[in-house]
């Protein structure tokens, strides 16, 4: 939002000048347009930014892990309740899965774009790991640049050295289903 702020100013004072002093009077034929430009860009950028769930609201989902909770079997609606609670707590919800996830769910691979329109999720909070990646190291990463705690019952042990943070209380949520209600760990109760 910088940019289009400085343009603004700088636009601005382009006005200024055109009304102030005598022979730069043409200089407002090029100044007006991009002040009134600029000004569109910031409010657009306000706008943008409004919408945007604040850094400390994101949470990652352990998709993989979580769709196994509910009879532990892999179930697309156990992702969706977990993902409904989240949002119902302001929260934004990501879900990282495995490159196998679409064919436990479905017989087939399925891509980022399909698995976050059975979530209803925008494709850019949904991320299926490519076929060979290890999936945990790519969620433990998004978590530590995010700086947001995972929900997953996987402790991530074989990754404690690399990622020490996993170690810190309320990064990773623990849930699953008792007596057919989810339940998640410090976290609030489900709606």
């Amino acid at each position: 939002m910088g940019v289009p702020v400085l343009l603004l100013l700088l636009s601005l004072a382009g006005v200024a000048v055109a009304l102030v002093l005598p022979g730069y009077e043409d200089v407002l034929l090029l100044a007006g347009p991009c002040a009134v430009a600029a000004l569109l860009l910031v409010l657009r950028a306000l706008v943008a930014r409004r919408g945007e769930a604040p850094a400390r609201n994101h949470v990652l989902i352990d998709g993989s892990n979580v769709m196994h909770w509910r009879d532990n079997t892999p179930q697309i609606d156990t992702l969706r309740e977990v993902i409904a609670h989240l949002r119902g707590l302001g929260l934004a919800p990501g879900v990282i899965f495995d490159a196998n996830a679409g064919y436990l769910l479905t017989g087939k691979y399925r891509h980022d774009g399909a698995m976050a329109r059975y979530l209803g999720l925008p494709e850019d909070r949904v991320m299926v790991v490519p076929k060979g990646t290890v999936a945990d190291t790519t969620l433990l990463t998004v978590a530590r640049d995010m700086d947001a705690p995972i929900v997953t019952n996987d402790r991530y042990r074989d990754w404690a050295a690399e990622y020490p943070e996993i170690a810190e209380p309320g990064r990773l949520i623990r849930g699953g289903y008792r007596d057919g209600a989810l339940w998640l760990d410090g976290i609030g109760a489900p709606a």
